[in-house]
């Protein structure tokens, strides 16, 4: 195969598959300065040391009725990631949530997700940082349908992961770096599972492939994991803002016997808030008649955080 001019590559790559084309609403790399709404045109650098390395982090926001959900906790949260790594965006914060705000507005919907992507930027394929001048910025908004009420009273399925929990001081970087949440992906997929849910050494639970997980025990307390080996998410975080009016809310180790006591079990998400867990390891989860099924705290909390998120979403 012969190397073919700008023209014909530029044609070539034009004309190439791209999966995925019509969830991508608008996009924004930092080095264009400019949001573009064609997905052919959202191309990475291969060189980038996001791509290769995964010497980077990424957010994942999302936006109801005009509304981005928790956006500063997520900035905040991308803040600690990048002194955690020594990372600079390559512009301002202002100026990053300012693109934000620009992306979702460009996305022509009041409905949907955004993808931020922060890497280390393009430079070599080696592993030094030193290699890249510049780090890079990436916005993307993605078409993405609202949680179908099925899902919260059909519920989900959980079991324990074979997959360890990420080490202590990885744990709280949301970095690219996602390869044991694949694999935990896999794992639910090949067990005909909905969510595979790490524990520790100790026999703690810590958290799912991309969720927090956290129980009603059986003294009716809403009880999250201990965070040592955990990416806190702003989902449950906001459970915990609203929760206490209704059920007094604590983080301590959680085991299996708290799991099989519990009331109720809960999983946490942007894109869907709360869904009760109502099977975990192919038993019912829940005590008496209601075992089995998403119960009142679940299906209370997704109605209160989506009324939360409303009320303290940054509008674009």
């Amino acid at each position: 195969m012969e190397a073919v001019a700008y023209d014909a590559y530029l044609r070539a790559l034009l004309a190439a598959p791209r999966p995925g084309r019509d969830r991508v609403l608008a996009f924004y790399d930092h080095r264009v300065g400019c949001i573009g709404t064609d997905a052919r045109l959202m191309l990475l650098p291969l060189d980038d040391h996001l791509c290769h390395r995964g010497d980077g982090l990424f957010e994942s926001l999302c936006y109801r009725d005009g509304m981005i959900f928790a956006m500063d906790d997520h900035l905040a949260r991308l803040k600690r990631g990048c002194e955690a790594i020594s990372l600079e965006p390559p512009c301002s914060w202002d100026e990053v949530r300012q693109r934000i705000l620009d992306v979702a507005r460009a996305s022509g919907q009041r409905h949907g997700d955004i993808r931020l992507l922060l890497g280390r930027g393009p430079g070599g394929f080696g592993i030094s940082p030193a290699e890249c001048p510049q780090s890079t910025l990436y916005i993307v908004a993605i078409r993405t349908p609202l949680p179908d009420a099925s899902v919260y009273q059909r519920g989900l399925t959980a079991f324990t992961s074979a997959i360890p929990p990420k080490q202590e001081y990885l744990a709280k970087i949301k970095s690219t770096n996602y390869l044991p949440n694949v694999f935990m992906a896999r794992e639910a997929h090949e067990k005909g599972m909905d969510v595979a849910v790490t524990f520790d050494a100790q026999g703690c639970m810590c958290e799912a492939a991309i969720a927090n997980i956290a129980i009603v025990d059986k003294d009716g307390i809403l009880t999250a994991p201990d965070m040592r080996h955990i990416l806190a998410g702003t989902s449950m975080n906001a459970a915990f803002q609203v929760a206490p009016a209704r059920l007094p809310v604590v983080q301590r180790d959680i085991r299996h016997e708290d799991i099989a006591q519990a009331r109720e079990m809960l999983l946490f998400t942007s894109a869907t808030l709360c869904v009760g867990v109502t099977h975990f390891d192919g038993k019912p989860v829940g005590q008496g008649e209601g075992a089995g099924r998403p119960g009142p705290v679940a299906l209370w909390l997704k109605d209160a955080l989506l009324k939360h998120m409303r009320a303290t979403g940054t509008p674009f």
